[in-house]
């Protein structure tokens, strides 16, 4: 537990911090679901179109500092790639 004032203080920033990171986690999490269900249904037209709403959600979650830089990046690819692999059969 925090003892001093500025301690308190910085505790109760990070808990308000805390619920916006989880929120960007989420909506990224949930953005990538929603590619690789399509992926996995060969719905490659809904899922390119779906792209551009998780690559920002990635790049959000990028600027909050809530994943690193190279992470978004590997994420991005892997989607990409599931979904070209789709497109070639």
């Amino acid at each position: 537990m925090a003892i001093t004032k500025g301690a308190k203080k910085a505790h109760e920033a990070s808990l308000r911090k805390r619920v916006f990171n989880e929120r960007r986690k989420r909506v990224m999490k949930n953005t990538i679901k929603e590619v690789k269900d399509l992926v996995k249904k060969k719905d490659s037209k809904s899922a390119e179109e779906l792209l551009s709403k998780t690559y920002k959600a990635i790049d959000k979650a990028v600027k909050g500092g809530v994943i690193k830089k190279n992470n978004a990046a590997r994420k991005k690819s892997r989607l990409v790639r599931s979904i070209r692999k789709v497109v070639a059969k």
